[in-house]
């Protein structure tokens, strides 16, 4: 899986005065957890912009004042209007723990209902795979070479060595539609 390094400054105040006086900053305030203990800090807002606005999900390294971590970003909590960064919540990785992570999805292949006249239509864009760290891979590709006029895979149907799916079975990955041009060639 892909790593990427961010840089953090400790922070020991806390609550709402503070946090906005640091937003107008530029930073925005984080937290760290997992491991039996949380660290508070805050990150430039345009140096957690690479991590947050990439379809691609990374190990961040976490240097906090000097202090290296390795963390998987948990949750992203927005303005509602202005949709800038308020808060970003950090996983602690642990050797030999499994984590979940959110990991985007990769189509392969031309489906044969594509061929006739069909659509394919992606309808999960990344899923949440759990498993050692080591394991997790940078996408989940998907072969959908076999796919006829009005067949789906899902999430069950997906095997993925060392990893187990947190994302319910039943939810679909991709489709091929039937359209028009599909049904007169039936």
């Amino acid at each position: 899986m892909k790593s990427i390094q961010i840089n953090g400054t400790a922070r020991a105040e806390f609550g709402k005065k503070y946090a906005k006086a640091v937003r107008r900053e530029g930073q925005v305030p984080c937290i760290i957890y997992g491991g039996g203990e949380e660290k508070a800090f805050t990150i430039d807002a345009k140096e957690l912009n690479q991590l947050i606005y990439t379809p691609n999900s990374y190990i961040v390294e976490l240097n906090i004042d000097g202090v290296v971590e390795k963390a998987v970003m948990r949750e992203v909590q927005y303005h509602p209007v202005r949709e800038q960064v308020l808060h970003v919540d950090f996983y602690r990785v642990q050797e030999g723990k499994p984590v979940a992570v959110n990991v985007p999805v990769r189509l392969t292949g031309n489906a044969e209902g594509v061929k006739i006249g069909g659509k394919l239509a992606l309808s999960a864009r990344k899923l949440t795979v759990k498993g050692l760290v080591e394991y997790i891979p940078d996408e989940i590709v998907v072969d959908v070479t076999p796919l006829k006029v009005g067949q789906t895979i899902f999430v069950g149907d997906l095997n993925v060595e060392n990893l187990t799916f947190v994302t319910p079975a039943t939810t679909a990955v991709c489709a091929v539609r039937v359209t028009r041009a599909s049904r007169a060639a039936q």
